[in-house]
């Protein structure tokens, strides 16, 4: 079994990453619904945690149906690290997640996320100062290293091992990289590899079919696997890797019924949670990723992300469910 502090995540647990403006309350209820064994918020800021700010504060909102649950922070100061961290600890998550990997420039250039890749010392400190603010296991998900030159994972699971996270997932590119070329899981095996490493090891990166999820667990020996893009719009992802692994058969493929659901399913939930307003105009970007493959779609596709009231999406739902069940009996 692979456990997290006291948390049992079972023989072989499927994360979903956390991902900026994705992995909201609506969407992880849906990955929750649909087999996810451990989610985290979106990365919060600890700086925008410590002004009060109102969208940091609002990515605290966690719902007890989704546990268990990490809530991530970054940041590249110590002591706005402790301070965020004692405010997450009293929203009451699972654990406390570090981001030591988001690559995009207005992070990095803050001196966080995968910027703190070019000085392992000062990722120490940082990790130390979250640790010693709460009781709660913290995690970490960090790449290789800042590019090529400087690949020093190895190097950094074990000092922070050493400084006490309860697991470590690891991207399989460099900064440098961003989520171009291939993930290299060939590092992330070698860390799962050390002797000196305890903590559970989870590989993240180009994971985006049951069969690839089957074939990098075999051949890379990870603890377990973190799944991020692939999960967008297909929040199944999960139960079909879980389907796979059991049968060795690939489950049967989503007829039109599924997507319509899973789409009003995600609508309302982003209503109940922020209000019909927001929640209508936050589900548009979503639509396109359900209904991704389907021929003749543009005209539907536009009526989703113009629509402004619930009613006028219902009917659309309806017709793109009659419209796409005639296709299938014609």
């Amino acid at each position: 079994m692979v456990k997290i502090g006291n948390i049992n995540l079972g023989e072989f647990p499927l994360l979903l990453a956390p991902m900026e403006d994705v992995s909201d309350p609506p969407f992880r209820a849906l990955c929750k619904k649909h087999g996810a064994d451990l989610m985290f918020t979106e990365f919060i800021s600890s700086e925008g945690l410590i002004r009060d700010a109102i969208k940091s504060k609002k990515k605290l909102d966690i719902f007890d149906y989704e546990r268990p649950i990490g809530i991530q922070i970054f940041g590249g100061d110590e002591e706005a690290l402790a301070m965020a961290t004692e405010i997450v600890d009293a929203t009451g998550p699972d654990l406390v997640d570090i981001n030591f990997g988001c690559p995009v420039k207005k992070v990095v250039c803050k001196g966080a996320g995968a910027g703190v890749l070019k000085d392992v010392n000062l990722m120490v400190k940082l990790t130390q100062a979250v640790v010693k603010s709460t009781k709660l296991p913290v995690t970490v998900k960090t790449r290789l290293g800042w590019d090529e030159r400087s690949i020093n994972i190895l190097e950094v699971a074990e000092r922070l091992q050493d400084v006490g996270i309860a697991a470590l997932s690891i991207h399989g590119r460099t900064r440098a990289q961003m989520y171009k070329g291939t993930a290299d899981w060939t590092l992330i095996a070698k860390v799962k590899e050390n002797p000196r490493i305890n903590i559970p090891i989870f590989g993240n990166g180009d994971i985006d079919s049951p069969e690839k999820a089957l074939e990098y667990r075999n051949k890379y020996g990870v603890d377990g696997i973190m799944i991020g893009r692939a999960a967008i719009g297909n929040p199944w992802i999960f139960n079909q890797i879980k389907h796979y692994f059991a049968t060795g058969k690939l489950p049967p493929a989503l007829d039109i019924r599924q997507r319509v659901e899973a789409a009003k399913e995600h609508l309302h939930f982003a209503i109940s949670w922020k209000g019909e307003k927001l929640g209508i105009l936050e589900t548009r970007m979503h639509y396109a990723n359900y209904f991704k493959g389907l021929p003749n779609f543009k005209e539907y596709r536009t009526k989703l992300v113009t629509c402004n009231d619930l009613e006028g999406l219902k009917e659309t739902f309806e017709d793109i469910l009659n419209f796409y069940q005639q296709e299938v009996t014609a």
